[in-house]
C-alpha cells in the first residue's frame, strides 16, 4: 500500500503530517510533540461525505496526547465513493494506524460520520453477513472482513444518513420531477398551517399529517429506486452501471424542509436521565433538554441547486434509503416507525451489532442531539457510556445565540474533549 507523507506544520504542541492512504485517500495525522504515554491510542476521524481533514477533534485530542488521523472518503477528483467503497476507505485507515505503532484504534464518528463508523465496526465484528439479509434494501456485496477497531465514539452522531434523508423530505412535493407544485395542506411553510418565520407551533393534527405524508413519500422513493435497480441489473437501465436519482425538496442541508428545527417542542428532551456536563466540568444527572432556538425560516424546495438531492440509484439505496412503517413519526422525545435494520446507513441499527467499548455524546445546542439517546439505548456493548455537553452546537462550539447571559456555556470545545480524554485514558485501551 503506497503512502506518501508531507510534513505541514507544528503548532501548539501538535505535529501535523499530510498522508495519502491506499486508494488516493487523503488524511491529516495529528501527533503530540511531547510524549505523554497516550500516543499509542490512535483515534480515526472520518465523515461519510465531507472533508474532515481539519476537523477540530484532530488537534484537540493530539494536544491531549493522542495520535489522531482525520481522513476523507474521496478520490482525487473529489467524487464520493459508494457506501461499500467508503467502508474500504475506513479499512485502509485502520490498517495504516495499526501498522504505524501497533496501538489501539478508536473510531470517531460525528454527524454523518456516525453512519460510516458504526457500519464499519458492525461489519468488522460480525462479517459481511450482518448486512446481507433479506431485510436490507441494498445488501453489502463484498465478502472480505476488515480489521475491527478497539472502541467507537459517536460524538453528536445523527440518526444516520438514511434517516436524515427521511427527515429532510418535503412531503408537500406532488410530482417527483417538480419542486414548484406543492400540496399546501402539508406545506411546512404555509402560514395557514402554523408557520411563523421566527418559530412555529404546529397543531398535533398538522404534525401527524406532515409526518404521515413524509413516511409515505419516503417509501414511494424507495420503491422507485428498487424498480430502477432491478432494471439496471437486467441490463435495461438508462446506463450500464448506475443512473441518476434526483429528489426534489430532499436536500439534507440544515435549512431544508425539517419540521423539528421550526417547532422546537419536537425532539426537545431525552426520555431518561443522563449525565449533563456543565462549563466548569461538573456533571449532573437529569433529563437532558435542548437549548436550541427555532431555525429554518425559508423553504428551499423551489430551488434545483439548493433544495434538490442529487444521488444515483445505487448510492441512494446503499447510503440514504430506509424503510418506514405506517405509523412513522416523532414527538418531544421519541422517534418511532423506522425499520432500523433495513439499512446500514442508520447507527441505531448498526450499533446493535457492535460490542467494543462505546462512547455516545450529544450536544444540547444542536438539532441532532436526541439521536444519542436512541443510539445508546440500542447499542449492544456492555461497556457503553453516554453524556451530553450543555450548550454545545452540532460542531462542538458554544451556542452563543442560545445563551441567557454571556459565557453561560463556557468553552464547550474544551468541555467535550476533556471528557473524551477522560474516557480514552480510563484504562479501557
Amino acid at each position: 500500500m503506497r503512502r506518501n507523507r508531507k510534513r505541514h506544520y507544528d503548532a501548539e504542541g501538535v505535529k501535523t503530517t499530510f498522508v495519502r492512504l491506499g486508494r488516493r485517500i487523503p488524511g491529516a495525522l495529528y501527533e503530540p510533540l511531547t510524549p505523554s504515554g497516550k500516543e499509542d491510542i490512535n483515534v480515526l476521524v472520518m465523515h461519510s461525505d465531507e472533508d474532515y481533514m481539519t476537523f477540530p477533534t484532530g488537534p484537540e485530542l493530539a494536544v491531549r496526547g493522542y495520535t489522531v488521523l482525520c481522513a476523507n472518503v474521496m478520490n482525487k477528483e473529489g467524487i464520493l465513493f459508494s457506501q461499500n467503497e467508503k467502508m474500504r476507505c475506513v479499512k485502509d485507515a485502520v490498517e495504516y494506524l495499526r501498522e504505524r505503532n501497533g496501538g489501539s484504534v478508536i473510531l470517531m464518528g460525528h454527524s454523518g460520520g456516525g453512519t460510516l463508523m458504526s457500519a464499519y465496526q458492525a461489519l468488522a465484528e460480525n462479517g459481511p453477513t450482518v448486512f446481507q439479509g433479506p431485510e436490507k434494501l441494498y445488501p453489502y456485496h463484498r465478502k472480505d472482513v476488515p480489521p475491527p477497531a478497539d472502541g467507537i465514539m459517536l460524538l453528536d452522531s445523527n440518526w444516520g444518513n438514511a434517516v436524515m434523508q427521511l427527515f429532510s423530505l418535503d412531503p408537500a412535493v406532488i410530482d417527483e420531477t417538480d419542486g414548484l407544485n406543492l400540496n399546501r395542506d402539508i406545506d411546512l411553510f404555509n402560514p395557514a398551517n402554523g408557520f411563523r418565520p421566527k418559530g412555529s407551533t404546529y397543531s398535533d393534527r398538522f404534525i401527524r399529517s406532515y409526518q404521515k405524508a413524509q413516511g409515505e413519500r419516503n417509501n414511494r422513493l424507495v420503491r422507485a429506486a428498487l424498480e430502477r435497480l432491478t432494471l439496471l441489473n437486467e441490463g435495461k437501465g438508462r446506463y450500464s452501471d448506475d443512473e441518476p436519482f434526483i429528489i426534489p425538496g430532499g436536500a439534507q442541508t440544515f435549512f431544508c424542509n425539517k419540521l423539528f428545527p421550526q417547532d422546537v417542542r419536537l425532539m426537545s428532551h431525552t426520555i431518561g436521565a443522563y449525565p449533563l456536563i456543565h462549563k466548569d466540568g461538573s456533571v449532573t444527572t437529569e433529563i437532558v433538554r435542548s437549548v436550541r432556538k427555532p431555525d429554518c425560516p425559508d423553504s428551499m424546495t423551489h430551488s434545483f441547486w439548493e433544495g434538490a438531492r442529487f444521488l444515483s440509484v445505487k448510492t441512494y439505496l446503499s447510503g440514504y434509503a430506509i424503510r418506514t412503517e405506517d405509523d412513522f413519526g416523532y414527538d418531544d422525545c421519541h422517534v418511532w416507525g423506522i425499520d432500523w435494520d433495513s439499512s446500514y446507513a442508520a447507527p441505531p441499527g448498526n450499533m446493535r451489532h457492535v460490542r467494543v467499548p462505546t462512547l455516545v455524546m450529544g450536544m444540547t445546542g444542536g438539532w441532532e442531539f436526541l439521536a444519542s439517546e436512541t443510539i445508546y439505548r440500542m447499542a449492544a456493548a456492555e461497556d457503553k457510556t453516554i453524556a451530553f455537553v450543555e450548550g454545545a452546537t452540532h460542531k462542538f462550539t458554544p451556542a452563543r445565540h442560545c445563551e441567557e447571559y454571556p459565557e453561560q456555556f463556557g468553552d464547550t470545545m474544551k468541555t467535550l474533549h476533556d471528557y473524551v480524554d477522560g474516557w480514552l485514558s480510563s484504562g479501557r485501551f
